[in-house]
């Protein structure tokens, strides 16, 4: 059984490379913390935002160290990109974050 400490002291965040055919290149997408994915989701509910993909994008998508590309100012210009682009960042997004289909509707319903 793990104990606090090896728990506390693991490097538990994840990201992965998709490629972006659409844009020429790929980019990195990491896991959120709780923090952050709390943080994400407050922000929806609270403030019923529209533009849920690019928002998604802006928590996500990283360098190659796992430092974030982008800031909740970038969101709007994020959304006016390729759809099918930002489709396969929010999919993986999804995927490595472990967004159900639940969890997705009920975000963007609110």
């Amino acid at each position: 059984m793990l104990t606090r400490d090896q728990i506390l002291g693991l490097e538990d965040s994840k990201k992965v490379e998709v490629k972006i055919p659409e844009w020429g290149g790929s980019v990195f997408i990491k896991t959120m913390s709780s923090l952050e994915r709390d943080s994400f989701e407050l922000d929806f509910t609270e403030n019923k935002k529209a533009n849920f993909r690019a928002k998604l994008a802006v928590k996500t998508v990283c360098d190659e160290n796992g430092e974030l590309l982008f800031t909740e100012k970038d969101a709007l210009e994020l959304g006016r990109k390729n759809a099918a682009a930002m489709s396969r960042i929010f999919n993986e997004a999804s995927k490595l974050n472990n967004f159900s289909n639940e969890d997705i509707e009920e975000l963007e319903k609110n």
